[in-house]
């Protein structure tokens, strides 16, 4: 499903914030990805969909390579990776359909996109998965106006209206109290069983790692440090890559 070989990002001040990182992803999995602050956990999920170029190594999504692709084909394997922000990243001012909508811009025709003009049934889909997060309610609200969790349902929703392939969500509970945490860690493993969507979460948590994860990943100052089962995830282990440094 999803490849990674030797990723490594140096940005312009010199940090070097992943170093020849190599994994892959099997179809229908739910990789969950612990580190601390600074460790590579989010520039890796933007490497994937290159919203970081990264300096070297390379990525591919099923027998497409996403690194080095033109700007016309990234566009298209972009349409088939959903991803989940730590701060929400919704538009405030606009509705909460609006944002769920803003989804499928990546199937619209220019013009479309920029007149924000949607098909009758993107609308129609943008409201059934709206209801399936649980604020179909809220539909008309502004996005400013609801509550942190109720945000990340509406991004959640804005991922499923790609009808994604892969979902990267990066630290989506991170902002959000146990209560609401749980609620969107519980909605994301839905969509994995139910829809078959291979799933990339970045978590700080080792414990809702070891819950959610099929499998769970660790860096540590942008290397590689674990790759295994939830169970072998014991607090030694943690200690080692998660600790104090």
């Amino acid at each position: 499903m999803l490849r990674v070989e030797q990723l490594s990002k140096v940005y312009p001040d010199g940090t070097k914030a992943l170093k020849d990182v190599s994994f892959t992803v099997k179809p229908g999995e739910f990789l969950t990805i612990l580190g601390k602050s600074g460790s590579g956990k989010s520039t890796l999920l933007r490497c994937i969909n290159r919203l970081v170029e990264p300096t070297s190594g390379h990525v591919y999504l099923g027998d497409q390579e996403i690194t080095g692709a033109g700007p016309a084909s990234l566009r298209k394997m972009r349409r088939r990776i959903g991803m989940i922000f730590q701060q929400y990243n919704l538009v405030d001012r606009v509705s909460v359909s609006t944002n769920a909508l803003t989804g499928r811009l990546g199937y619209l025709s220019p013009w479309m996109s920029l007149a924000g003009h949607f098909p009758r049934e993107s609308v129609g889909c943008a409201h059934e998965h709206l209801n399936r997060v649980g604020i179909g309610d809220k539909a008309g609200r502004r996005a400013d106006a609801l509550s942190g969790g109720q945000q990340q349902r509406v991004g959640i929703a804005r991922a499923l209206m790609q009808n994604p392939d892969l979902l990267l969500a990066d630290e989506p509970v991170s902002s959000l109290d146990p209560a609401s945490a749980r609620t969107i860690m519980e909605l994301l493993k839905e969509i994995n069983e139910k829809n078959g969507v291979t799933l990339l979460c970045n978590l700080h948590l080792p414990d809702l790692a070891r819950e959610y994860g099929h499998r769970v990943l660790a860096l540590r100052a942008g290397e590689l440090v674990f790759d295994g089962l939830p169970e072998r995830l014991d607090e030694q282990t943690i200690e080692t890559f998660y600790g104090s440094s």
